[in-house]
């Protein structure tokens, strides 16, 4: 594996570009980002490329956007893989719930097509690759779809969806169907927006309050607001991603904690 420098360098070089050439063009970077941080000096440059240097955040820019490079793929070759923060960030799941502000990445077309369904429970003989962690979402729908984090104290809809989990919102679909299911699984679940904070779960529309029904396992109350003014759908429920038997899945003190509170808002 060549060293991070290195490979900027041959890219450089490849392209015809010279410490000065690189230097120019980073400053009509910062002249029109108005900021002096994207400037690479040529002493940097040579820093970066032959001593091992880690360029900062608007450094790394100015590099991409000189050499035409993704800046993803350049903080990987640092060993900081910014692309696998999605894939990563469910390992630290927060204390509330709340909307994921990066968009899903599309996945490879082929990679749910029918031809490669699997008919029978199998065992696989090495790790899945990170894109088959949702369903395959094509480029057109890309902006469509985000995420979302159930917070560790959340247990509004466990067992069904335990604290940790995240979910796959469809924003296209935010009108709340309530009317035909036929069981607890087959029930849409929604993603709303709060004044202050999320909530996740079942919900029905009447007239002009939406309301929350709980899992009854999870013992909590049922809530209502006012929409659009208090609460707005963000939009349907379309995957989980889940834990099983983590310990954060059965934490007495946030039950308790959070339960009270509920029992006070429902009154």
């Amino acid at each position: 594996m060549y060293p991070p420098g290195l490979r900027l360098r041959q890219i450089r070089e490849a392209q015809g570009l010279t410490y000065r050439d690189v230097e120019k063009a980073s400053y009509e970077i910062a002249v029109k980002r108005g900021r002096p941080d994207f400037i690479l000096h040529i002493s940097r440059l040579a820093d970066i490329e032959n001593r091992g240097v880690v360029p900062s955040l608007h450094k790394l820019y100015s590099l991409a956007t000189i050499l035409h490079l993704d800046p993803l793929e350049i903080s990987g070759w640092y060993e900081a893989p910014f692309r696998q923060t999605l894939h990563d960030g469910p390992s630290f799941p927060p204390p509330r719930t709340h909307l994921g502000e990066s968009l899903l990445p599309a996945l490879a077309p082929n990679l749910f097509s029918p031809r490669s369904e699997v008919q029978n429970t199998e065992l696989l003989q090495s790790q899945p690759p990170p894109e088959t962690t949702w369903p395959r979402i094509p480029d057109s729908a890309k902006g469509r779809f985000k995420y979302g984090y159930i917070g560790l104290s959340d247990r509004r809809m466990v067992p069904l969806l335990r604290p940790g989990s995240t979910v796959l919102i469809d924003t296209s679909l935010r009108r709340v169907e309530d009317a035909e299911w036929s069981s607890e699984y087959d029930r849409p679940m929604y993603f709303v927006e709060l004044r202050q904070g999320y909530r996740c779960g079942w919900f029905q529309k009447d007239k002009g309050r939406l309301i929350m029904h709980p899992h009854a396992l999870s013992r909590c109350m049922p809530e209502a607001w006012r929409t659009p003014e208090e609460a707005e759908v963000v939009g349907r429920v379309v995957g989980v991603v889940t834990y099983l038997n983590e310990p954060w899945s059965y934490c007495p003190e946030a039950t308790g904690a959070a339960r009270s509170d509920w029992k006070n808002r429902a009154q």
